[in-house]
């Protein structure tokens, strides 16, 4: 049995066994990113789209995808790739000097740098951090989209070759984080080690029902104040997506009402998706 250490899961595998995020295996002793140089969905995109509102906005940023998540959320919207194995989707082969060879390429299209997002990159830390390492001696920019569910001492060592980080804070309580089988300590902890590093965009998506009430917001919006007042907040429309489908999108009422909330607290607070 060989544990995985990489987040709060720990993981305890046997030969041959895959981990929760389903893109980690035991191979003779050792874990493997099953996902390692391996993409199911790569494109330019807007630097708003990942969102990120204050870092190098109207530029673009090569975004790679692959499989697998160490969490369970029920309403995903990715969640035809992460709630995947390698093994289910078509994956291209990039190694880490072709990402950055592309990256490059594509700088006469407005792109600034690298970006691992749309499943859970964290996943695959070997590769990014290989790749980061490689992105900075290049001159581009490095950028992850995280649910945050990592262990420190991973976190760390990328944040040291990170430029910025959006990360999803799916909620304000573990209660909440139980339903995702996550850990709301962890992410905070992200959180906090990440603004001391690297530029940090937050984003929470509100449910109706489930995470949209003025006093979780206001809890939110004054513990990251706590941490720096001007880290920008986006808050995202919610729509009917994978296990939850069956509730109502999120009335922008409610969006704008959270908005308020969170503006007596925090200097940039964004709606998406409205």
């Amino acid at each position: 049995m060989t544990e995985c250490g990489l987040c709060f899961h720990h993981c305890t595998l046997a030969e041959g066994q895959i981990g929760f995020c389903r893109g980690r295996q035991n191979i003779s002793g050792k874990i493997v990113a099953l996902n390692d140089g391996l993409f199911s969905s790569v494109a330019l995109d807007p630097i708003e789209k990942k969102p990120f509102n204050h870092f190098y906005p109207g530029s673009k940023i090569l975004s790679f995808g692959s499989a697998g998540c160490n969490l369970r959320c029920p309403f995903c919207q990715n969640h035809g790739i992460s709630m995947c194995s390698p093994d289910e989707l078509a994956m291209k082969e990039v190694t880490s000097e072709q990402a950055v060879d592309l990256a490059l390429n594509l700088m006469d299209h407005g792109n600034i740098g690298l970006a691992f997002t749309y499943n859970e990159p964290l996943i695959n830390f070997e590769y990014i951090l290989e790749t980061f390492k490689l992105a900075r001696q290049a001159g581009l920019k490095t950028v992850l989209v995280t649910n945050g569910t990592i262990e420190p001492k991973y976190l760390d060592q990328l944040l040291e070759v990170t430029d910025a980080l959006n990360i999803d804070l799916k909620g304000f309580s573990q209660d909440f984080y139980t339903t995702l089988s996550g850990s709301f300590e962890n992410v905070k902890t992200t959180i906090e080690h990440a603004v001391k590093k690297s530029h940090v965009e937050i984003t929470t998506l509100i449910i109706p029902g489930k995470n949209d009430s003025e006093a979780t917001m206001e809890a939110e919006a004054k513990w990251l104040a706590s941490l720096n007042k001007d880290i920008p907040l986006h808050l995202s429309r919610f729509f009917p997506r994978y296990l939850w489908d069956d509730l109502e999108e999120t009335p922008i009422k409610t969006l704008k009402q959270l908005k308020n909330v969170a503006e007596h607290y925090l200097t940039n607070v964004h709606l998406g998706n409205v």
